[in-house]
């Protein structure tokens, strides 16, 4: 099982990509993580690409994320927003738990936005949806399905009005 090996494979398991909590907004475009590799006050940024980064990716499809390494002195998060500005978020002496905490405060939907989207999804794709107040009022309306007896009169063998010669 080669999937699991490496430096904490937990990381790369289906249930840790889901348990991250950062969604990023929909007006953000790119990400971008600055930090130096073996410098101390850049251990918090460090640990948060190790923890955080794919769980990041993996909620955010549209968004492209980097990661630069041993090119600044001191860290710091860009954020590129679709109108054309950039955000900077310094990331100095703090640790992966506080970064996390802050981009999903600053950058990240409300719990609020996040459940009336997936509802907002639930509703919209799922064609077992039909009646009051959906997509379709009558489960004749999706394609396959018999037309309505109110609409158009079912065959007689369909309504047992007519029974098989065999007898059943």
């Amino acid at each position: 099982m080669g999937f699991l090996i490496g430096e904490a494979p937990i990381r790369r398991t289906l249930k840790y990509l889901n348990a991250g909590r950062i969604v990023f907004k929909d007006k953000i475009k790119i990400f971008a993580i600055n930090y130096n590799f073996n410098a101390e006050n850049h251990r918090g940024a460090k640990e948060f690409v190790f923890w955080h980064f794919t769980q990041i990716q993996f909620k955010n499809p549209n968004v492209q994320l980097q990661v630069f390494k041993n090119m600044t002195p001191t860290p710091f998060i860009t954020t590129y927003l679709e109108n054309g500005s950039e955000m900077l978020i310094d990331v100095d002496n703090k640790s992966k738990d506080e970064i996390h905490d802050h981009v999903l405060k600053v950058l990240g939907k409300s719990e609020q936005v996040l459940k009336a989207e997936a509802i907002a999804r639930e509703k919209k794709d799922n064609p077992a949806n039909f009646g009051f107040k959906c997509e379709k009022h009558c489960i004749c309306q999706i394609p396959g399905q018999i037309t309505c007896p109110g609409l158009v009169r079912l065959p007689d063998s369909m309504r047992g009005k007519k029974v098989n010669p065999q007898g059943y």
